[in-house]
This record gives structure tokens, C-alpha cells and sequence, in this order.
């Protein structure tokens, strides 16, 4: 017997074998599902595994191989049939239309860089990467080139491209894209202390910047990256 969630993830699963040859993310697999984090879908999969659902492929990254569909148990409980189809469907047009966002150029991960106040053009993202954590999408977002390597311990890494959510707060220890005095523009850590707002780069050769909080400006928190090799 396969819980709701289970079968869920394993037509999920079938459905993007068939129409993309690879196995689903983990990340788009808990959008699909509408999970909070990466543990549940580690769990289900372990629990169609034990069930003889699908078999994990030894050496092989989210390389998944499905053995027997939720028909061969379901079938005569009418599981496998509109509604099944339907969620299905409705995954997968949702994870194959990318959004596109502004592009605002580059910011600095290292000395900042005067505020780019327009954008310079659109970039396609996946729409994973804007979910939250109830699976559905919320909040404005944009998109930046990053520049420089002070947040390189973070896998932050110079032209990779940062999805920022917008928002003017955020809570100690988020990635943050911070305008200081108006006009310089940076990726940090934000942490507060007793002396003022900090902006901690993740590399240790770059210092941290304790700032008054009248010169820093929230602009919006990282939700994701995206790299091209």
C-alpha cells in the first residue's frame, strides 16, 4: 500500500523519465509535491525503494529506475485515472515554463559596486528556484551576475547569477544584496551586532564591514543561483 504522497512522487517521477530521459531534481520534486524541505522526498524515495517501486542506479547522480507503476496495486481503487493524470500534467507544465526576470547586471561579491538602478535586460529562470516553501511561487524577484569571490565559501562564485527575492528586511545570517549610502551595492551576510549592521563576506580575505543602520538598505534576500559551465 503507497501513501498519497508516494504515488504522487512515483507518476511524477515516470512522467519526467518519459518526457525529459533524466530523473527529476529533489528540488523539483518537492515543488511537485509541495513539501518544506529535501528530507521528505528522501524519505519517499526510500519508501518506494523498500517497496520495490523503483531501484536507485549505483554510480549514477538522481539517476532513478522505475520497476512497477502504482497501477499494479491501485488500479481497481480508480487511483490511475483523471486525477492522477491531471496532477501529473499540471507538474510538469509548471516545471517546464521557465520565468523570466529582470536582469540587473552585476554586483559585487568583494569591493562593492555603484547600484544598477535599471535592468538590462530578461533572464530565464526555473521556476523551482522561486518556490516557497509551501511549493508555490511569492514575491518579486530578480536576477544578478555576481562579481568577485568574496563569497566564495558560500558556492558563491564569480558570474554566477543570484536570484534575489525583493524585500527591505531579513532575518540574522541571510545572504542579502545590501545598498550601502545610497548607491554601492553588494552581496553579503547580514548579521546585526551592538555596533551597527554587519556585512560578512564568506572568504577570509575580505573584511567584515560594521555599518550604522541609516546607511545600509535591504534590497532583497538570495533564493537561489544559477551557474553555466
Amino acid at each position: 500500500m503507497l501513501t498519497r504522497k508516494q504515488k504522487e512522487l512515483l507518476l511524477f517521477i515516470r512522467q519526467s523519465l518519459a518526457q525529459e530521459g533524466v530523473t527529476p531534481s529533489f528540488d523539483e520534486m518537492k515543488v511537485a509535491l509541495g513539501l518544506r524541505s529535501k528530507s521528505g522526498i528522501h524519505r519517499l524515495i526510500t519508501g518506494l525503494e523498500e517497496r520495490g517501486f523503483i531501484k536507485r542506479l549505483p554510480h549514477r547522480a538522481r539517476a532513478l529506475e522505475i520497476l512497477r507503476g502504482p497501477e499494479d496495486l491501485e488500479e481497481k481503487n480508480g487511483f490511475v485515472g483523471k486525477k492522477a493524470k491531471n496532477f501529473v500534467q499540471n507538474v510538469a507544465q509548471n516545471l517546464s515554463s521557465a520565468f523570466e526576470l529582470p536582469f540587473y547586471g552585476r554586483i559585487a561579491a568583494g569591493t562593492p559596486i555603484e547600484a544598477i538602478s535599471e535592468p538590462q535586460s530578461q533572464v530565464e529562470i526555473p521556476p523551482s528556484l522561486l518556490a516557497n516553501s509551501k511549493g508555490g511561487l511569492s514575491g518579486e524577484h530578480y536576477a544578478l551576475e555576481v562579481s568577485g569571490d568574496s563569497m566564495i565559501d558560500a558556492g558563491i562564485m564569480d558570474g554566477d547569477q543570484v536570484v534575489i527575492r525583493q524585500a527591505d528586511t531579513a532575518e540574522n545570517g541571510a545572504i542579502v544584496v545590501a545598498l550601502v549610502d545610497d548607491h554601492e551595492a553588494t552581496l553579503k551576510y547580514l548579521e546585526r551586532r551592538k555596533g551597527g549592521l554587519a556585512l560578512v563576506p564568506a572568504n577570509e580575505a575580505y573584511e567584515t564591514r560594521v555599518l550604522d543602520p541609516s546607511r545600509v538598505k535591504v534590497q532583497g534576500k538570495l533564493v537561489g543561483l544559477v551557474r553555466k559551465y
